[in-house]
Parts: structure tokens; sequence; C-alpha cells
């Protein structure tokens, strides 16, 4: 039986597990929930299921894999990850993905605070954070790839010259881009690219 990714129609938190799904050649079906327009914004769809999905934890998004009904987007990577041996070998390795997870979520955050500002900016990218991380120039793939991968996409997106200066990161994005399985994805009809935030968003939302 397929598991059960549910979201909003949008890229937003459920990109990176989408892409680690497709990586692991998963079997699942997509919940994919509408928001109305402004100015009200009308989430009944959602709403109107919230709470009969029998969550812990009610929110999007969520997975549900047989008995197992899960919240909390990274909680959702790990789950997949595990089942995949993708959270690292060794205790150094385990750590280093918990650092960058975090990271990651953070530098995520940065930018989508700047997104919806009325009154957003130009957001800089702390590139050196992840281009002088241990195991920058190794690779051996595991769940937080996919977490980095996205949030280096947004911020190239956002600013396309953000990874100029960082040669290594820029390798990183073509190498994840050029593995099989998220090549074929990203040519599916499958592939939501964007829009990237839901529509209060100031920027990404179309």
């Amino acid at each position: 039986m397929p598991m059960t990714l549910g979201y909003w129609d949008i890229r937003g938190l459920a990109h990176p597990i989408r892409l680690l799904l497709e990586y692991t050649d998963s079997s699942y079906e997509e919940k994919r929930y509408t928001m109305g327009d402004a100015p009200d914004y009308d989430r009944s769809q959602w709403l109107s299921e919230k709470f009969k999905l029998s969550l812990d934890f009610p929110n999007l998004p969520y997975l549900i894999d047989g008995p197992h009904r899960i919240t909390q987007s990274n909680a959702i990577l790990r789950y997949i990850a595990r089942k995949h041996n993708l959270c690292g070998e060794t205790e150094e390795e385990k750590t280093r993905v918990d650092i960058l997870e975090n990271q990651a979520m953070d530098t995520r955050m940065q930018l989508a605070m700047v997104c919806y500002s009325p009154d957003f900016v130009s957001h800089p990218l702390h590139g050196s954070l992840y281009s002088h991380s241990p195991g920058s120039d190794a690779w051996e793939i595991t769940f937080v790839d996919f977490l980095a991968y996205d949030v280096l996409d947004l911020h190239r997106l956002f600013e396309p010259k953000c990874l100029d200066a960082f040669p290594n990161l820029k390798d990183f994005m073509s190498r994840f881009e050029g593995l099989k399985k998220i090549s074929a994805y990203v040519k599916s009809s499958r592939f939501l690219p964007t829009p990237m935030y839901s529509k209060m968003a100031a920027w990404g939302n179309k």
C-alpha cells in the first residue's frame, strides 16, 4: 500500500520530502490541499480533515505509512531515511548530519521571513557556512543532502548569482540534479517546482 504525503499544493516544506521519496523509489501518493485567494486565504480544505487523520500533532506536511502517522517535515525525512540507511553510518557522520539539518532549517526560515514580508529585500546567503562544512568535498548521500539542496536552490532562485563564489556548492547542486531518480522526477508530471511559498508570501507565491 503506498504511503500518503499530505501538504499544500506548493513546493514549500514538502519539496525535500518529495525528492527523498523519489530517490528511494518509495511507493507514495500525494494529497494536495488548496488555499483560497486573498484576502481570506481560505484553508477549509485542510481544516475540514485536520483532526480526522489520527495525527498526534495535526499539521502539514504529514506522512501516513500504514500504522505510522507522522508530522513535522524533518521527522518525515528521518523516517524515510531510516528505512534506507540514509542517516549516516558513524557517530561522526550522524552528528554532522544533525548539525547540518538544523543549520539548513535556520537558513530556510531566514529566507522565508524575507519572502513573507511585504517589504522584502535582498537576503544574503552565508554560503561559506556550507562550503566549508566538514565533508563538503566528499559525498556519501544522506537525507540532509535533500534539505541542503532545497535551501540552496531556493536561494539560487531568489538570487541567481549567490553560489558563484562557491564552486564546490555549485558542483554539489549539479551532482544532486544528475542523480538518476532526481533527474527523472524533475522531468515528470509529478514535479512541482512552484509556487515556492503560499499565497500569503510577497515573493515566490506563483
